[in-house]
């Protein structure tokens, strides 16, 4: 039996993945008060009934970095999202692309650029963690190119990686390498079907993208120790210009949580930025996405495109985002725990249901487009 909404997928999720995946992908940064306010204070946006208005025609598409889009939607970026499900990131695309929307792949996902991109019509956008090497850097920019990639993210606010208890607390980080295999092997074994499914019959459990960095052998220690090791926290706005000169096509600034940021962002003519606080994984503390999206929207919103993540778990919550001032909403957790609990059907069934919640709350808000959602939709 399908879940019958998309909150429910977590619960599937958490029943068939190892214990430290699911804790990776569901956990947030030290006591994770920014995990949790990003999903409270998003569902406390009220909005403003209208009656007697003509909502017998929805549309719900739009276009963004002029590509048509069947939704406001696109499924964000999430490092090994791709070991939930066999070749995880394959099956994702392929439901997004008949769906009508983008899938934006991580740096570090399972499956690698090429992969993707050769299993579906449109290639996949794609979000770049700026690495210390700049050759592995031109190695990824010329990945993306080659595989299509029409649109850049890059990650802004991943200068050192937040500090995550639940990582050491599960075993993927802590301890000894060889206290952490153990717990892991451990955990794997009680999700024997995960194991056959994806560690055995899902080979070549490798993160494609930087396969080559790290080696053919490399493990889920090599990967957190690539991560400690290769971001480069001297990255600064007088870099941007280097990548603008590397990539030709629209770039995407992820990570921006303050008004200032967004209007220099703005001022060096960047395409759009993804107000985010990275899941509540970096900085715990920061405002809820909720919270810091309307101020900068208002103040850059005319000049490049306003993207925002962060506690997105519904069709309704897709519509809150965009009357605070997003054009267009990232799902990360969401999009993963559907693929955890039911491959591509599961991440095809979530968009399903994101989209009927979406026309309810348009019609019930009395508008018919896209473009209409905005303040006028919020009780102030």
């Amino acid at each position: 039996m399908k879940p019958a909404a998309a909150s429910d997928y977590r619960a599937l999720a958490q029943r068939r993945l190892p214990h430290f995946l699911f804790e990776y992908i569901d956990g947030g940064a030290y006591t994770e008060q920014t995990l949790r306010a990003n999903t409270a204070d998003l569902q406390q946006v009220a909005l403003r009934q209208r009656v007697l208005r003509d909502v017998s025609k929805l549309d719900t598409t739009t276009t963004l970095f002029g590509q048509p889009l069947s939704l406001p939607v696109i499924l964000g970026p999430v490092g090994l999202a791709g070991m939930t499900a066999r070749r995880g990131e394959v099956q994702a695309a392929q439901a997004a692309a008949a769906a009508g929307v983008p899938l934006c792949l991580s740096t570090v996902s399972l499956c690698s650029l090429a992969e993707v991109a050769n299993a579906v019509r449109s290639p996949p956008w794609f979000q770049l963690y700026v690495p210390r090497d700049r050759a592995c850097l031109r190695h990824l920019l010329d990945h993306a190119t080659a595989a299509g990639s029409p649109v850049l993210f890059v990650t802004v606010d991943l200068p050192v990686t937040g500090t995550r208890y639940r990582d050491v607390r599960a075993g993927s980080t802590g301890g000894t390498a060889t206290q952490r295999r153990l717990r892991r092997a451990v955990q794997v074994l009680a999700r024997p079907r995960w194991a056959w499914d994806v560690a055995i019959r899902g080979q070549p459990l490798q993160l494609g993208n930087i396969a080559a960095m790290l080696g053919r052998t490399a493990g889920l220690d090599d990967f957190f120790a690539w991560l400690g090791d290769n971001f480069d926290p001297s990255v600064t706005w007088d870099d941007l210009a280097f990548l603008r000169s590397q990539w030709p096509g629209p770039i995407v600034l992820k990570g921006i949580l303050d008004v200032e940021d967004a209007r220099h962002a703005a001022a060096l003519g960047i395409e759009g930025i993804v107000v985010s606080n990275h899941g509540g994984r970096q900085l715990d503390g920061v405002p809820s996405v909720a919270r810091a999206l309307p101020a900068i929207a208002a103040a850059v919103g005319d000049q490049l495109t306003v993207l925002a993540d962060g506690g997105v778990r519904s069709g309704l919550d897709v519509l809150r985002m965009l009357a605070l001032g997003a054009k267009g909403v990232l799902l990360g957790r969401a999009w993963v725990y559907a693929l955890a609990g039911g491959g591509q059907a599961g991440v095809a069934h979530l968009l399903q249901l994101i989209e009927a919640e979406l026309r309810v709350a348009m019609a019930l808000t009395g508008t018919t487009r896209i473009s209409d959602l905005d303040a006028s939709c919020l009780v102030t």
